[in-house]
């Protein structure tokens, strides 16, 4: 069964273990640029790794640092291979526009109410450039 979202911001077709988070996060000094881990003490999936992983967000605190975090992780290769929001945040999705026009390959944005979010979790997903997500396991 495949799940349609609406396409926050396009990307290729990706795949990999979905991270469903818990807790709104602020990728400003709660996501280490370096490693892709979830650096913030207080949140609940605290020293998780995002990288190349379908990231569904709750919701995000804000930081105008936020794209430039998510900038980093793309240029250095450490970035999800999808992000999932329950609303769009367009700081953090700056990130992803300007990646894309600096030339690198960054992943797609997509949004999908948080009410069907944790029935993902720990599932090994697909997503579209048409903005499906099929669970894969």
């Amino acid at each position: 069964m495949t799940v349609s979202c609406e396409i926050l911001v396009d990307g290729p077709a990706s795949n990999g273990e979905a991270l469903v988070l818990t807790a709104p996060i602020s990728f400003w000094g709660g996501v280490d640029p370096k490693t892709g881990r979830i650096a913030d003490p207080r949140h609940p999936q605290h020293g998780e790794n995002i990288v190349g992983r379908m990231l569904f967000l709750p919701g995000t605190i804000g930081s105008s640092s936020a794209s430039a975090v998510l900038l980093e992780l793309i240029r250095a290769g450490l970035a999800p291979a999808a992000i999932v929001m329950h609303e769009p945040d367009a700081i953090l999705l700056l990130g992803l526009i300007v990646a894309r026009e600096m030339g690198w390959t960054a992943p797609p944005a997509l949004k999908l109410d948080r009410s069907v979010h944790a029935g993902f979790s720990g599932k090994r997903l697909e997503v579209s450039p048409e903005g499906g997500i099929q669970a894969l396991t």
